[in-house]
């Protein structure tokens, strides 16, 4: 099979001149399709010209069967023209014109997404610790972050809600579903000393260890306190008008026990209300962590009420929740809340151990016993009562109460995700194919880097929550399977319920798999982040094989583990193109890059990762990146849209690779 492509890139820098999308008129049909890419550099439209002279034959212009079959033997396209079905002649310039068009992109068009299945059977587009603009110390919460994601397309976020500054109560142990045993049951310090004792003791012992040696970092993070402290003091000074003191006694969002700043609850729900369906009218999930006492809890409610109004799913239909989940489609427009689950049953003072997210501890596969002491419940009636389909339950085995219960929710850190994936792969699949669970990055990734996907999709994992504020490895994989959508991906054959209505093969399918791209010309390539001269940047293309998602051995019969937390690197398959002078325009001239006879190769789970770099001493930095999940890459020439080293300042330049994939 032979197949070509382009990619495009988005950065600031203007591209330079370029030659015209003009050729010398000749009989044929213009292609009618609107341009994607303004204009061709000269080393692009070399290999261009030299496409269109080799399919014409010993003819100037290709006839209506020659552009018959490029486009639908070569291209893979059915009917792209807009006539009564006839395939016209085609002269140079309407080449020109097909392959700056949309058609000629590398990765394929998403096909009307089927969005009638229970949410279970989808992958849904997730962000971790959203409010965060950088590391998990002292970064800022900022409401732009939710503004940022959301207008990126995804669809589950993150808050972490905490006592506002003016209430009295202490706060109340965690309600959250998920593990962290180190931010309970204190009342948070304004205290410089004690924020960073706070801080220290709340951090594993090794990252404590190293932060204590690392002088500049503990310099930094005690300047932070203090421009931190005295910004507190200054905003409790202002506060106490009567008019703003209200204010101070409404939750806050913010990474607790660490110096990272704090935005009011309020105003994330506000923006969260303004840029929620921005970029998907599906259903948006808030996961909230709730570590405020009662009265703050009662707060929360009032203010996510009054900020979504109707738009939020309070009740279900005839308050009664149906037998299985929802689907997309049928929430359109609407907010749901991932919120601890109190069963109606039991008052305040009566539910389950809680657990937080943050850093990881060991869980028992022992059934849960029946007459097991209740501890008492962190979460008000009407608050947990928001939570309709997605009813966040601790996870304490695969065989308790709630396991089968349609609308809950299991949260599970990657690291105990990763025990069960090597111990219990057959039990977290089988869960995942009919039942919500959220996978998120360990506590010790306090940089904010990210857990590698794949395998935890895998698994079956709908919601595998990521830190947006990155553009590393993790966000890359995110973009290939979510990149094109509405941030709701149906799952693979297989990886769905079993329904009645929904008849459908349960096998996974698997293919092998061999793959070549040749690489023809790169145009208005963006340099390094930080770099500003090209006369040093030498760029080559390194393209990784992601097979790391394929299920697990106990659905194979071959033993797969997840190493280093999530990193499966024996699901990796790498090659690199030579280094080649040019800066901004680089002609690769034809270098094939190739895998052959890849094995149990799940399409829907395997991706193909570009990465720009330059070649240099040290690390190489990068400069540029694609990835496209293996089921939307294209046949034939096409371009590769990229996107820049900081893929949310991507901007709307249209940078290009001009490829063949065999």
């Amino acid at each position: 099979m032979a197949s070509k492509k382009q990619t495009t890139m988005r950065n600031s820098t203007s591209p330079p001149p370029s030659e015209a999308l003009d050729a010398p008129e000749a009989p044929g049909q213009r292609f009618p399709q609107a341009r994607v890419v303004e204009s061709f550099q000269p080393n692009v439209m070399k290999h261009l010209r030299s496409i269109y002279a080799v399919h014409a034959g010993s003819g100037s212009t290709w006839t209506a069967s020659q552009t018959s079959d490029f486009i639908r033997n070569l291209q893979k396209h059915e009917q792209i023209f807009d006539d009564d079905g006839d395939t016209p002649a085609l002269d140079l310039a309407g080449f020109l014109d097909y392959m700056a068009s949309s058609n000629a992109a590398a990765i394929l068009p998403r096909d009307n997404e089927d969005l009638s299945w229970p949410m279970s059977a989808y992958f849904i587009s997730s962000s971790h610790n959203t409010y965060l603009t950088g590391n998990q110390l002292y970064s800022d919460s900022t409401t732009e972050a939710y503004a940022n994601v959301l207008r990126r397309g995804c669809r589950c976020v993150e808050i972490d809600v905490w006592d506002g500054t003016g209430s009295d109560a202490e706060s109340s142990e965690s309600s959250s579903d998920e593990e962290d045993t180190t931010r309970l049951g204190k009342k948070e310090s304004h205290s410089q000393s004690d924020r960073l004792a706070r801080l220290k003791s709340s951090l594993p012992e090794a990252v404590a260890s190293r932060l204590s040696k690392t002088g500049a970092l503990r310099r930094k993070l005690e300047r932070t306190a203090s421009h931190r402290l005295t910004d507190a003091n200054k905003s409790l000074t202002s506060l106490r008008s009567p008019s703003q003191s209200s204010l101070a006694n409404e939750p806050r969002v913010l990474h607790g026990y660490t110096l990272t700043k704090e935005v009011s609850f309020r105003d994330v729900c506000a923006t969260i209300r303004e840029h929620a369906f921005a970029a998907s009218d599906l259903p948006l999930i808030i996961s909230l962590e709730v570590h405020c006492n009662p009265e703050q809890q009662a707060i929360m409610v009032d203010i996510m009420k009054e900020a979504w109004g109707d738009v939020a799913v309070v009740a279900p239909p005839e308050d009664q929740v149906p037998a299985v989940l929802p689907s997309p489609g049928s929430l359109r427009g609407k907010i749901l809340v991932k919120v601890k689950y109190a069963p109606p049953n039991r008052s305040h003072g009566e539910s389950g151990e809680e657990e937080v997210e943050g850093l990881d501890r060991t869980d028992s596969e022992l059934p849960v016993k029946a007459a097991e002491k209740k501890k008492p419940s962190k979460i008000i009636r009407a608050l947990s009562d928001l939570g309709i389909y997605t009813r966040a339950v601790s996870f304490k085995s695969w065989a308790q109460p709630e396991a089968t219960m349609p609308a809950h929710i299991f949260s599970l850190s990657e690291k105990k995700f990763t025990t069960h994936h090597e111990q219990n792969s057959a039990k977290l699949f089988e869960h995942n194919r009919d039942y919500m669970l959220r996978a998120y990055p360990s506590g010790l990734r306090i940089g904010s880097s990210n857990l590698n996907p794949p395998p935890f999709w895998g698994s079956g994992a709908q919601i595998v929550a990521l830190n947006w504020q990155q553009t590393d490895e993790g966000m890359m994989l995110n973009q290939g399977m979510f990149g094109g959508t509405n941030g709701y991906v149906l799952k693979p054959e297989g990886y769905r319920p079993h329904l009645a209505a929904k008849p459908s093969p349960n096998d996974i399918i698997r293919k092998t798999l061999s793959l070549s791209v040749t690489f023809f010309a790169a145009q208005y390539v963006p340099l390094p982040f930080g770099d500003t001269s090209d006369s040093g940047f030498h760029p080559y293309i390194k393209m990784e094989l992601h097979v790391d998602g394929n299920p697990s051995h106990d659905l194979t019969g071959n033993k797969r583990t997840l190493a280093n937390q999530g990193h499966e690197r024996d699901g990796d398959h790498k090659a690199h193109t030579k280094s080649h002078r040019g800066g901004a325009d680089v002609d690769f001239k034809g270098q094939v890059l190739s895998f052959q006879g890849i094995t149990d190769v799940v399409e829907e789970l395997t991706f193909l990762r570009f990465k720009v770099c330059d070649d240099e001493i040290g690390n190489d930095d990068l400069a540029a990146w694609a990835c496209v999940r293996l089921d939307r890459l294209a046949s034939g020439y096409r371009f590769i849209h990229l996107w820049d080293s900081k893929i949310s300042k991507a901007s709307n330049k249209t940078y290009k690779y001009l490829s063949e994939r065999l």
